[in-house]
């Protein structure tokens, strides 16, 4: 008999034995049973208590057959209530509750009928137009790249993004270590767009395929914090209050300035195999796009450049850093390599350019105008944040450009039921609500209560939905 916390190395071995589990008493009850008699299944996902399967009860708050979880608790391992006999019919061994003799009248042996779900299995279709949707028909590949109509365009964009790896020296050409295994990458294709819904520029990135990492021996910790939306907000806002300017920075390889403390190695990217030593592999020295810490170790290095030049860390926000002088005020907002910087004067702003500049490398892009999709627009009275572009966007994406505007977001008149029948256009549907809420999170608060009302029914949905 186990008490307590089961060895790991034993988990296998006592998986569905028998457990006495200690429960507290209900306030109404004050004589009683105080254990309940259950199968032990696992561990806890949330905690370091243990997973149990009811199968026997005296207390009435606690039904046979729910799943709990407890620390107190005693391990018989010998005793297998649910292990099945595997000879003749379907035979099931079940636990009386004599744990005195277990091998004779402790285990009945019954004929048990195999359960079978009821639910009708429905096959999800994505379709082609779900592909459609996520890639805006960029380029999947490289060889893909190279044989589209726009192939100097993406050439000349794959060139940048190996220039500037090799500029930062991210990593070194090695034979494979003995035991070791490369991780593989991917190309990854984007045209960057304008506020204006035209193509700004075209971006190429390799990405290692992190999913490949082994934690504890290519990686430890992935922590990085994201700024909220509500930090933009907040921000412009004081920006307008004290007449502050606001001017947008891009670093144009955020990732590859973090160190790394591991020994990653990587297969050498299509396109750019050295001849003659295609049988070696990449060391990485620095951090690349796709690696698990490739974010931690990003904001690590930030977080120290900022703070070694003056700047304090917001205590609400983790990537808000504000810098007071006698004359002036910057504040910085930072998502992952956008940066909005706020300054009481034009001296102040252009000073924290310049310091940014020494240290990565950046591109200036002047007076704020769209970050993460929100257009910023100044006037006499402050600034105006917009979604226009985006809003009509996905309005001619669903094919509801041409509908007829309303003073209120939300039909008072309309009343919503659960749909008894088969759900319409469910992948479509669930797409209206994400770009809805993207939209209400961000300028159009007004939003809410709709949102609210339609994303209920986003399982089970019909026409007046």
């Amino acid at each position: 008999m186990w008490k307590g916390r089961i060895p790991t190395y034993k988990t296998l071995k006592v998986w569905g034995c028998l457990a006495k589990v200690q429960v507290p008493l209900p306030k109404r009850v004050k004589l009683g049973p105080k254990t309940i008699d259950c199968v032990f299944i696992g561990f806890s996902n949330t905690s370091a208590a243990y997973k149990f399967l009811v199968i026997k009860s005296d207390i009435s708050d606690i039904h046979v057959n729910t799943i709990i979880e407890s620390v107190d608790a005693d391990f018989f391992e010998e005793i297998f209530p649910y292990k099945e006999k595997r000879s003749g019919l379907n035979r099931r061994k079940v636990y009386d509750g004599n744990l005195d003799e277990p091998s004779s009248s402790g285990v009945q042996e019954k004929e048990v009928e195999p359960r079978r779900g009821k639910r009708t299995k429905t096959p999800k279709r994505v379709g082609p137009y779900f592909v459609s949707f996520l890639t805006e028909e960029e380029p999947q590949t490289y060889k893909e790249a190279m044989a589209s109509p726009e192939a100097p365009l993406w050439k000349e964009a794959v060139n940048s993004e190996v220039e500037s790896i090799m500029q930062n020296h991210m990593w070194e050409l090695v034979d494979l270590p003995h035991g070791n295994k490369p991780i593989g990458y991917k190309w990854i294709f984007k045209r960057k767009l304008k506020a204006d819904g035209t193509i700004d520029k075209y971006k190429a990135r390799i990405v290692a395929k992190g999913y490949r990492q082994k934690e504890g021996l290519d990686y430890f910790d992935t922590y990085s914090p994201v700024s909220r939306i509500t930090s933009i907000r907040m921000l412009i806002a004081i920006a307008a209050i004290h007449n502050m300017g606001i001017h947008q920075m891009d670093v144009k390889t955020a990732f590859l300035n973090g160190e790394l403390d591991e020994e990653i190695y990587m297969e050498q990217p299509e396109g750019f195999v050295v001849k003659g030593q295609e049988t070696k592999v990449c060391k990485l020295v620095k951090s690349l796009y796709g690696l698990k810490q490739a974010p931690k170790q990003w904001h690590q290095k930030f977080d120290h450049t900022m703070m070694s030049h003056g700047f304090k860390i917001n205590e609400c926000d983790k990537c808000v850093y504000i810098k007071n002088n006698k004359n002036s005020c910057v504040l910085v907002y930072l998502y992952v390599d956008d940066m909005l910087i706020m300054g009481t004067s034009k001296d102040a702003i252009n000073s924290t350019k310049k310091m940014l500049n020494s240290s990565f490398d950046m591109k200036d892009l002047g007076q704020a105008d769209v970050i993460l999709g929100i257009q910023i627009k100044r006037n006499n009275d402050g600034y105006i944040l917009t979604q226009s572009h985006y809003a009509e966007f996905f309005l001619r994406k669903f094919g509801q450009f041409d509908c007829k505007p309303a003073v209120t977001p939300f039909d008072v008149n309309c009343k919503l039921k659960k749909n008894s029948g088969d759900a319409i256009s469910q992948l479509e549907y669930s797409q209206v609500i994400g770009s809805l809420m993207y939209l209400m999170n961000s300028t159009r608060p007004d939003l809410a209560y709709s949102v609210s009302r339609l994303s209920r029914y986003t399982s089970n949905h019909e026409h007046d939905h």
